[in-house]
């Protein structure tokens, strides 16, 4: 055996020599992208299965929303629990009679604001609550309501909004700025185009949102149909929107109402 071969240290600490799925920034380069946004897709699509969620109500809204905060935010932070919790004792998200399934549970984008009123509601109901939640620069850690198990992080907005819509049953939006108008406008294109099934699609108060958009306007100068404007109701209190929902076909577990 030749004893003045060199040893084969430099080929064991190369990064090429790293298996792929322990080398992070393999993992964590540009040609991993797409590998990436797959996994943020499973990881949650796992956790949601093996919880049995099979369709849930998806709340949008301001993370700027106080409950202490100025009387118009401090009403909707409390309706927006208020409703969380309606829908969680009401739509099937509670395990019963040896199903196996759950319908109708919260989601959110599980930050602060109408979001973490959302979830509240629905945790004090007693039911599991779910928060996709973003990497952000100054936001957001996930507030304590939702449920550990449902709570996931993204980086990317796209998959984050994905799993938001897939299983949504209807959309109850409450007031919020530009995120929320990016969510919003999105699941209005997909039901525009039929990319998505219909769902109930309700704006919690009516003077806040007329204010902010002239939906109407959009059909005058002929940006979209007066059709489209079907796609909306609006809502002032949390049994309200429960009623809205109900009325315009929210898909409820036999039994429920």
């Amino acid at each position: 055996m030749p004893t003045d071969a060199p040893d084969n240290h430099a080929q064991l600490t190369s990064p090429s020599y790293r298996l792929a799925a322990l080398d992070q920034d393999f993992l964590l380069g540009d040609s991993m992208r797409g590998v990436r946004f797959l996994l943020e897709f499973a990881k949650a699509d796992e956790a949601l299965r093996r919880w049995g969620v099979r369709s849930t109500v998806v709340v949008f809204g301001s993370a700027r929303t106080r409950q202490d905060g100025p009387p118009e935010q401090a009403r909707w932070y409390e309706e927006a629990r208020r409703f969380g919790r309606i829908v969680s004792e009401r739509g099937g998200a509670k395990i019963e009679n040896g199903d196996h399934v759950r319908d109708n549970v919260i989601a959110t984008g599980g930050g602060p604001g109408a979001m973490e009123a959302a979830n509240r509601g629905a945790y004090e109901a007693g039911a599991p609550t779910i928060g996709f939640n973003i990497t952000l620069p100054r936001e957001q850690t996930p507030n304590p309501y939702c449920t550990p198990e449902l709570t996931f992080r993204f980086h990317y907005f796209a998959m984050r909004k994905m799993h938001l819509a897939m299983r949504a049953n209807a959309l109850v939006v409450f007031p919020g700025g530009f995120g929320t108008f990016d969510e919003l406008f999105e699941i209005l294109t997909l039901r525009q185009t039929d990319k998505a099934p219909p769902i109930p699609i309700v704006l919690f108060d009516e003077a806040y949102w007329r204010s902010i958009i002239n939906f109407e306007a959009l059909v005058e100068h002929g940006m979209i149909a007066k059709e489209d404007l079907d796609l909306l109701h609006f809502a002032d209190d949390a049994e309200e929107t429960w009623a809205e929902l109900v009325k315009c076909g929210l898909k409820l577990p036999e039994g429920k109402s």
